[in-house]
């Protein structure tokens, strides 16, 4: 989950030795674009999706220099940031739908603070909410939490990130040694969920089947999950 640290001193790659390389990662890109792909193909289809996947490689390869044993979670997090990243440049939550949105969360907050819990299905829906309406919120609130958990871990997210590119050793250390505690505050089933998410490059319908829960509750834990590391750090 964390950044591979790069050297400065980069070997320039031939465009051979590049396509090379980006021919021996395409099942990774492949993997995540289909990772990613319930969240984001209602506002970029799939081939759109593994061309940004492959331009985020390339500049991976790049910016890494000949990949080594630690190349793969590191092309793994920039291939994913850059689908995010053009998640977040389009207008993908029009007036209209930004506003349905922010009505669905008042309401499940005022349910959660009526209930006590998170509601259930049958629960939201005597509110009138259809189900293609909450599968859609769930999507979109799934993206944005991903987004948010990349731009921590990707070193994006301002003075609490974690990013390890570029640091000194000392800063390593010290980031390496804060990123342990902030994990350690998570529950045992949310560390699965960001093993499952990050190092086997599940999507959230197979996370949600490994633990026999619904794929709302999986988007829950993942906010929850954002929220908590994000705290440790501000």
């Amino acid at each position: 989950m964390q950044a591979a640290y790069c050297s400065e001193e980069l070997t320039v790659l031939t465009p051979e030795e590049e396509n090379r390389y980006l021919q021996a990662y395409l099942p990774l890109v492949r993997k995540i674009v289909r990772q990613l792909a319930p969240q984001c193909s209602s506002v970029i289809d799939r081939q759109d999706m593994e061309q940004i996947a492959l331009i985020g490689l390339l500049n991976a390869i790049r910016r890494y220099g000949a990949p080594d044993e630690a190349f793969g979670s590191y092309a793994a997090q920039r291939v994913r940031g850059a689908i995010l990243d053009e998640l977040r440049s389009l207008d993908w939550r029009p007036r209209q739908l930004r506003q349905k949105c922010h009505q669905l969360s008042d309401l499940l907050r005022e349910l959660r603070k009526q209930l006590g819990r998170e509601p259930e299905w049958e629960e939201i829906a005597a509110q009138g909410v259809s189900v293609e309406d909450y599968q859609e919120y769930l999507q979109l609130e799934s993206a944005a939490s991903l987004a948010s958990l990349d731009e921590i871990l990707d070193g994006e997210g301002g003075s609490g990130s974690l990013s390890l590119e570029g640091r000194r050793l000392d800063d390593q250390f010290i980031t390496q040694r804060m990123l342990k505690e902030a994990l350690d505050t998570l529950s045992e089933k949310e560390r699965l969920v960001l093993m499952m998410y990050y190092q086997q490059d599940m999507n959230l319908k197979e996370i949600a089947l490994v633990l026999d829960v619904t794929e709302a509750r999986v988007c829950q834990m993942n906010k929850k999950i954002s929220e908590k590391i994000r705290e440790f750090f501000d």
